[in-house]
């Protein structure tokens, strides 16, 4: 159940009450005449049902509403009602709902926000994941992953592409990009400060490195794992049931992450002993 809340001009208040009355799925409507100061109008709220919400808010910007106006929707955590109680649905299988794609569209475009903490945020991921490429940690790696804020740009991308929004897919890359350049500056710091203090664990420099090579060697596993995983994700996100565990389920589990890419270039070019002996 969702609740809307709007302040529609006075003309337009009588066509919305009464399109809203006739609809289907649409419950507690309350009309305030004059209540609306920030924009002045009339103050509409009602509840809608998540199947109705789509064409209802839909029917609200065709009369106008989302230009003159103003439309608020708050996802409701419970209704507390008999009448609501009596007409829920129980089972083991119920009808699925269609998302409410403007709740969607919203989560996305807020979640695209590539403030100063999306970068720390990834580069503070690459250091855990270089962290546990040199401690043979996988526990480390699937941390990394839960840190990592990269999910919200590579949807937000996404959505711009569906749209055909240059402006979204373009930050979305841009945000990419230098975050994960970040990521691998600061990375590879980190890894030249290791070298240097000789702390590099001694079955790193050995070549005992399972984490890494198990991360460093994709096959078609691989890409089953991170399409299905994607679409995890999407499902996820239209359900909001969003969390940072979609960041842990989209990646492929033997993607070359970049903190492979930095951590290894420190520590003799990532290249193992055994690597450099001759066969001969």
């Amino acid at each position: 159940m969702l609740h809307v809340r709007a302040v529609s001009p006075a003309e337009l208040s009588g066509r919305i009450t009464s399109r809203l009355i006739s609809t289907p799925g649409v419950a507690n409507l309350v009309v305030e005449p004059g209540a609306g100061l920030r924009p002045s109008g009339d103050a509409v709220s009602f509840d809608v049902h998540e199947a109705a919400a789509n064409r209802v808010l839909s029917e609200l910007r065709r009369l106008g509403l989302g230009q003159h106006g103003v439309i608020s929707v708050v996802q409701l955590d419970a209704a507390l009602s008999e009448h609501r109680q009596a007409r829920r649905q129980f089972g083991v299988l119920r009808p699925e709902s269609a998302p409410v794609w403007d709740l969607v569209t919203a989560r996305i475009e807020s979640s695209a926000d590539y403030a100063p903490s999306f970068y720390v945020l990834l580069m503070l991921a690459g250091l855990i994941g270089a962290v546990g490429l040199l401690t043979n940690s996988t526990i480390l790696i699937v941390g990394a992953m839960v840190v990592g804020p990269e999910y919200a740009a590579i949807i937000a991308v996404a959505l711009g592409m569906t749209r055909r929004d240059r402006r979204a897919i373009l930050s979305g890359l841009t945000a990419l990009a230098a975050g994960f350049g970040l990521a691998i500056v600061a990375t590879l710091i980190f890894g030249l400060i290791i070298r240097a203090s000789g702390a590099t664990p001694g079955p790193f420099v050995a070549g005992l490195r399972p984490v890494a090579d198990f991360v460093n060697s994709p096959d078609v596993f691989s890409v089953i794992v991170a399409v299905l995983a994607g679409l995890v994700g999407v499902v996820s996100l239209t359900e909001a049931k969003a969390s940072t565990l979609i960041g842990v389920s989209y990646r492929s589990p033997r993607s070359p992450p970049p903190h492979r890419l930095a951590s290894q270039s420190p520590t003799r070019y990532g290249v193992r002993p055994a690597d450099r002996r001759c066969n001969c």
